[in-house]
Formats: C-alpha cells, sequence, structure tokens
C-alpha cells in the first residue's frame, strides 16, 4: 500500500482533530473517567478502592512469599538480589499496561450504542478508559519512590518518573485507541491481543533480570513494547540511575511509531466507524 502526500496529510488531520475533540470536550471527558471509575466496582462495600486494593495485594504477595517466605535471591549481576524486591518494580507498570490496553481495546465496542444515537466523537472513549486506568495505577507506581528511594539516598534520577509514567501512558493510550478501531471492525482482535498479553510477560525483563536471559536472544524482549520502559523503571527504583538515552530513544521510536499508525487507520476508518459498531 502507498500512502501520498495527500494520504499522509489526511492521516495527520485526523489526529489532530481528535486531539481538538478532546479539549473542547475536556467537561465532558472528566465526567465519563469520574463514572468509569465508580461504575468498574459499583454495588461493592469498598467501590473504587477494589481498583486499588488488588494491585496492592498481589505485590504483597511477590514480597511476602519471595522475600520472606522462601528468601530467594538473584544472581550477583541483578541490580537488587530480593526476587519479590525485583518483581514488584516491573510487575506494577506491566499491570498498568495490560489494564490500559485491555480496556482501552474494547471501549468503543462497548460504547457502540452510544454512539449510534449519539453525535460523540469516538475518541472519547479508548482516552477515559486510559485515564481512568492511570488514576490507579500512577499514584501506585508513585508509591514505590518512599519504598525504593531510601536505598539509594533519593537519588536525583527519580525525576524522570513524570516523564516516563507520561511516556507509558501515550504509548498506552495510541496503542489501544489503535487496537479498539481494529476491534470495531474485527471483533477477534481482542481474543488475539489477550494471548498476547498473556505472553508478554515472558518476553520482557519483568520476572527475570536483562543479564539472565541468554545474550543470544535478548534482541526478542525488544518486540514488547514494555521492555524499555520495565528497564528505565528498574534503573530508578533499583539503582538509582537515569535511564540510558538509548532507552529514551526505544521509548519515543515506539510512541512515534504507533502514533503515526493510529493516525493512517483514523483517516482510512473514520467514515466507517460508527458502522462497524
Amino acid at each position: 500500500m502507498v500512502f501520498n502526500n495527500e494520504t499522509r496529510k489526511a492521516a495527520v488531520e485526523a489526529l489532530l482533530d481528535d486531539a481538538r475533540q478532546l479539549w473542547r470536550n475536556r467537561s465532558l471527558l472528566r465526567t465519563l473517567v469520574r463514572r468509569e471509575i465508580s461504575a468498574r466496582h459499583a454495588g461493592t462495600a469498598a467501590g473504587a478502592m477494589w481498583s486499588y486494593i488488588q494491585p496492592l495485594l498481589t505485590v504483597a504477595v511477590y514480597y511476602l512469599v519471595f522475600d520472606i517466605v522462601f528468601a530467594m535471591r538473584l544472581g550477583e549481576q541483578a541490580p537488587v538480589r530480593a526476587v519479590g524486591t525485583f518483581l514488584i518494580v516491573g510487575s506494577l507498570p506491566w499491570m498498568a499496561f495490560c489494564e490500559f490496553i485491555n480496556r482501552g481495546m474494547t471501549s468503543l465496542v462497548d460504547a457502540g450504542g452510544l454512539l449510534q444515537k449519539n453525535a460523540l466523537p469516538p475518541v472519547l472513549f479508548p482516552v477515559r478508559s486510559v485515564l481512568a486506568s492511570s488514576v490507579v495505577y500512577g499514584p501506585l507506581i508513585l508509591a514505590l519512590i518512599p519504598l525504593y528511594g531510601a536505598h539509594h539516598h533519593y537519588q536525583a534520577a527519580l525525576l524522570a518518573l513524570p516523564v516516563l509514567m507520561l511516556l507509558q501512558t501515550l504509548l498506552a493510550l495510541f496503542m489501544a485507541y489503535l487496537l479498539a478501531i481494529l476491534a470495531a471492525a474485527l471483533r477477534d482482535t481482542v481474543q488475539v491481543v489477550g494471548f498476547l498479553l498473556s505472553l508478554g510477560v515472558f518476553i520482557s525483563p519483568i520476572l527475570f533480570p536483562l543479564s539472565q536471559f541468554p545474550e543470544a536472544g535478548r534482541w526478542a524482549l525488544w518486540i514488547n513494547p514494555i521492555t524499555p520502559f520495565v528497564l528505565a523503571y528498574q534503573s530508578v527504583f533499583l539503582t538509582g540511575q537515569w535511564p540510558p538515552v538509548a532507552h529514551w530513544g526505544v521509548m519515543l521510536m515506539w510512541v512515534l511509531g504507533c502514533g503515526s499508525l493510529l493516525s493512517l487507520v483514523l483517516g482510512r476508518s473514520r467514515d466507517h466507524l460508527v458502522d462497524w459498531l
């Protein structure tokens, strides 16, 4: 498929138009995000607190089982010896990424009836899902600062966290919106992506340090878009060092690549999206 200058211009304009729609409907977006958070655990005694309790229990189990009960330790080249302490730093961003993708990917299909009856911008719904999840996982990741910062005396590398979290959210938003459009056109997208996410934790430096993967096969880890982000979080939290420039470069490549692909898909699907729903 050949994309001429007019096609590329239309694709960029489609993405910019969605950005303008978000700005014009920012009050509605805030309302949708609040309702999304409340609706996820409606009817439960703890309410929205369940969104925080579940990942907190997960990381607590990692620490209790691996560091306290079994006292498991990683190799000498690992950034930290305690297994549970290592797992928590990679697993929280991974859980956030999976939450962003899973909820954002089905957002347009779930809102199909509403979009068919009302002239609302479709972009509101994947953005709503991602922002609602970021309200949960953003504070959880920041809560690691007092837990890990004391080990390296709160090095200045912690200042990289806001940019790192912003880039991860932006990447997840682009991917979730792109997958939401594909899921509207072909429902099998949800099943395929769910399977890939279940494998993704094994094709990343989350369960084991990068140094413990066979050197000849490490290239495969970079197929996973979360890899540079996990390595960056590990640098900041575990060693108090700024993420290497190469990791920032890979993160930006993923963000720009997904943004470009999303703009092309938006330009070609805008007139058919509501009909697919």
